[in-house]
């Protein structure tokens, strides 16, 4: 009896291991696909000649949405992720660093703009969500 009950306890860890979720932040698709709709919803309140494509924003945001929820997390700890204080500073400074590496300094609003119509030309991630 204490051979079958040792087994359900390790069968029972090794299940709970394995279905072990990484934090969504470390979900590539995910992060990625926040930083592009955070990077084009920067652009589009920086460049009056730039303009959202909200439909496609939100059917973006909801299919990030459904790429959590298919991975297993719950719709409470997408919202946690996304209201998260700490996680929107990462955001910004991750959005920031990509900027950075793509010619746009902090604060040059004239290259973020440059930037997005770059962007819209090679129907870029971000691109595609502005016109």
């Amino acid at each position: 009896m204490r051979i079958l009950t040792a087994l359900l306890i390790m069968t029972l860890s090794f299940a709970g291991a394995a279905s072990a979720k990484p934090p969504l932040r470390e979900v590539a698709e995910i992060d990625n696909g926040l930083m592009a709709v955070a990077i084009a919803d920067a652009i589009r309140k920086s460049c009056d000649a730039i303009d959202a494509r909200l439909i496609r924003a939100y059917t973006e945001l909801n299919r990030l949405k459904a790429v959590a929820r298919d991975r297993g997390y719950t719709a409470e700890e997408v919202e946690a992720y996304v209201t998260s204080k700490s996680e929107k500073d990462r955001m910004k400074d991750k959005a920031e660093q990509f900027l950075q590496a793509n010619g746009v300094p902090p604060n040059d609003i004239p290259a973020l703009c440059r930037f997005g119509q770059s962007q819209i030309q090679s129907q870029s991630q971000i691109g595609q969500l502005l016109r």
